[in-house]
């Protein structure tokens, strides 16, 4: 028998597991399937893990300098499998408050099995056949694995496997200078490790400005993270703890450890997207409009599925969409929305809006201006005076139309700047703003000042 339901949520992350929470709170028939964990990749191999090992790895950073602060210390060490307990108890706790809140909505049903379609609106999930008129695909996506020679044949590391090791690696390689990679990279620095990178393009983060990204590769050289910029790997060979990566430049490099952090996958190939006719775009991911419908009506792809940003606040942001669209009676739209993103790196790289690359590109009109982190007092002050942040505003109205903040506590301080962009705020009114002293955001009383 086929079971009838009035929403199917396929996947629990940031914007499925509160939109089946939601329409079963407003008495909707929902059925959430989830084949591995409750959370996605956010709270299991994403944001909570990464920034639980992040902040393990600035104590460490903070401890070795320590001297710079007139304070003596004792040798320092890292207990790797302590770092692992701590990130692996806030994953279980994370997961464990969501898994609460699922099981104990009425008119939720929670279905731990991988789903198929069978249908335009049925689905097979273990040995179970369901349907409903609204159907939501939200299955996230996985790590990029490229052909390279020999690679199948290596232990090599993930996102997720790189935060299970019980040691640290004497010599991790990683392939990919992007926000994984060089996040990953800062923070095995940190806790002992020689850490090189392996980047095709001319520059680490290449998706930055220029400036952005030459301002993040200097921290890098004065922590000692050694990146090769324009080549590949062609071929990797050895075993564990005894690895040869060969570039296509002829040059071979040693490592103990191998990560590879070359972009993600749409998980949609276990799905069967062509047995309903949901088309899909040429990497996996799912096509949708504007709305975050399939071309199949009733069917919708929200999150890192559907091939737009992949960022946890995009994925919640699509939850209010189809909150709006399927249980308010609005239509809300994913056009012309702001997508801020943070890089945790240290210093934080925090970007909102128009960046300079495409304003140039777009051909709009912009004023920049730039300031380094080193003339914010309550930088300088703490010591953490490395990055610089850069503001583009629209050259009539004055009002901030993109930022980068690559510094202390970089994210939040576009956070600031973002709220402005949002309010249409001309800069003469941060120029001219009283800030207490000494704060990160007294910065921009100077920022702007022509």
């Amino acid at each position: 028998m086929v079971e009838q339901f009035d929403v199917i949520v396929i996947g629990s992350g940031q914007g499925g597991d509160p939109l089946a929470r939601e329409c079963a709170n407003r008495g909707k028939k929902t059925a959430l399937i989830e084949r591995e964990h409750i959370g996605g990749t956010c709270i299991n191999t994403g944001c909570t893990p990464t920034k639980t090992m992040i902040a393990s790895g600035r104590v460490a950073y903070l401890a070795k300098r320590a001297a710079e602060y007139g304070i003596t210390t004792g040798p320092i060490s890292t207990n790797m499998e302590a770092v692992r307990a701590r990130k692996r108890a806030m994953v279980d706790e994370f997961r464990s408050s969501s898994e609460k809140k699922d099981y104990s909505t009425p008119n939720l049903e929670v279905i731990c099995e991988s789903a198929s379609f069978t249908g335009p609106k049925t689905l097979k999930a273990g040995e179970r056949e369901l349907t409903a008129e609204t159907i939501v695909i939200d299955t996230g996506s996985a790590p990029f694995i490229p052909p390279i020679k020999g690679l199948d044949q290596v232990p090599y590391l993930d996102n997720a496997s790189i935060m299970e090791l019980d040691e640290v690696p004497f010599h991790l390689i990683i392939l990919g200078g992007s926000y994984i990679s060089v996040e990953f990279a800062q923070l095995f620095r940190r806790l002992g490790s020689e850490v090189t990178i392996v980047e095709k393009a001319p520059h680490l983060v290449a998706r930055e400005d220029e400036d952005v990204s030459e301002a993040l590769e200097k921290v890098f050289t004065e922590d000692g993270i050694t990146f090769h910029l324009k080549v590949s790997a062609i071929e990797v060979t050895g075993e564990a703890g005894n690895l040869q990566v060969v570039l296509d430049n002829g040059e071979k490099l040693s490592a103990s450890h191998l990560l590879v952090a070359l972009g993600r996958r749409p998980n949609t190939v276990d799905l069967k997207l062509k047995v309903p006719g949901i088309e899909t775009l040429p990497n996996g991911a799912v096509k949708v409009d504007e709305f975050l419908e399939t071309n199949v009506k009733g069917v919708y792809a929200i999150g890192d599925v559907n091939g737009g940003p992949q960022f946890t606040h995009i994925s919640y942001d699509d939850f209010r969409i189809l909150r709006s669209t399927l249980l308010d009676g609005k239509k809300a739209s994913t056009k012309g929305r702001l997508v801020p993103y943070v890089v945790f790196t240290d210093p934080q790289l925090g970007h909102v809006g128009v960046s300079e690359k495409e304003a140039k590109a777009q051909k709009i009109p912009y004023k920049l201006f730039s300031m380094p982190m080193e003339d914010v007092a309550r930088a300088y002050e703490i010591g953490e005076s490395r990055g610089f942040m850069k503001v583009l505003v629209d050259p009539n109205s004055k009002v901030i139309i993109g930022a980068a903040v690559l510094g202390y506590e970089g994210g939040e301080i576009m956070n600031m700047l973002q709220i402005a962009l949002m309010g249409k705020l001309p800069y003469p009114v941060l120029k001219e703003g009283i800030f207490s002293h000494p704060t990160l955001a007294e910065g921009f009383n100077n920022l702007f000042d022509e």
